[in-house]
């Protein structure tokens, strides 16, 4: 996960993503993505770490459940039941990063217990 700040766009923000995806998980090699991600994207991904990403595009106008889409959109309703991430409070993006793992680190301790 990277929050970046507004002014850039997710085709920009891919490359911080990405880079901090290999260093994590190495392994990884081939990633589903949203349309934002496909320009400039796809290229360097492969070109300069290896990954195949693959564009998950909307099928109609209307609704309709993606398999892979259904599970980032599920995540982000779960993370809007926190008061703290329903707006954007933060001035500095590392302390939203900080808020979205306490977030989730609460809803898996009570999925645990």
């Amino acid at each position: 996960m990277v929050v970046h700040s507004a002014h850039l766009s997710d085709s920009r923000g891919c490359h911080l993503l990405l880079i901090r995806l290999f260093n994590a998980f190495p392994s990884i090699k081939h990633i589903w993505v949203d349309g934002g991600y496909q320009k400039g994207c796809i290229i360097w991904a492969y070109g300069v770490l290896g990954y195949t990403l693959k564009v998950v595009k909307r099928l109609s106008n209307g609704f309709s459940i993606l398999k892979k889409r259904w599970i980032v959109e599920r995540t982000f309703a779960w993370l809007s039941f926190s008061r703290r991430l329903a707006k954007d409070y933060e001035h500095n993006p590392k302390s939203s990063e900080t808020h979205i793992k306490i977030v989730m680190i609460r809803l898996m301790l009570k999925r645990l217990l």
